[in-house]
């Protein structure tokens, strides 16, 4: 199978110039839904199966599920930073580090789904009480020093949501697992 396919089974993030309200409410409800719809999808998995990359070179399954927590818990962060700070410059990590540490290598799935699911619930209710003026407000990241929105940020993380939900989803249709 084509690499590309494998590191983007669903395409790279194609964030619209122009996000729309029902954008937006689509991009939060795929938030919402994601712990859930991980949960579901990766309960009557192995420890063998959950230690099984999804690709050669990439990440295992267990370590997707606990990725997905560290990155949307430093986002959520990055929301904070941009509504009390002036445009912040904010704090990039080395996910791939942090998917090698043992937690993420060895830690039980269920802890970071439960996690997941609270993070998302606090997310959630939060991405829905920002004004129009609040979801304009910007970070820089800086990788690139690019110039982030927030509602451009909703929409890269319902894709980050469906990105790895992918991953764990197409190896298990290839294993024969689903």
């Amino acid at each position: 199978m084509d690499l590309e396919k494998l590191k983007y089974p669903i395409g790279k993030a194609n964030i619209p110039e122009n996000i729309s309200k029902k954008d937006l409410e689509t991009w939060i409800s795929d938030i919402e839904r994601f712990p859930h719809e991980l949960e579901f999808l990766v309960r009557e998995l192995s420890q063998n199966q959950l230690d099984t990359a999804y690709r050669e070179g990439g990440w295992t399954i267990r370590q997707v599920i606990h990725h997905s927590y560290d990155s949307h818990h430093n986002s959520y962060t990055r929301f904070k930073w941009a509504l009390t700070e002036d445009k912040p410059i904010i704090k990039a990590y080395y996910e791939e580090r942090w998917a090698e540490l043992s937690d993420s290598k060895s830690g039980p799935i269920l802890l970071t789904i439960d996690a997941l699911k609270a993070l998302h619930a606090k997310w959630v209710y939060f991405l829905k009480g920002l004004s129009d003026k609040e979801l304009q407000t910007t970070f820089i990241h800086p990788d690139g020093n690019e110039t982030v929105t927030l509602k451009e940020n909703i929409g890269i993380y319902a894709w980050h949501c469906q990105h790895h939900y992918a991953h764990i989803e197409q190896l298990m249709i290839r294993k024969g697992w689903k």
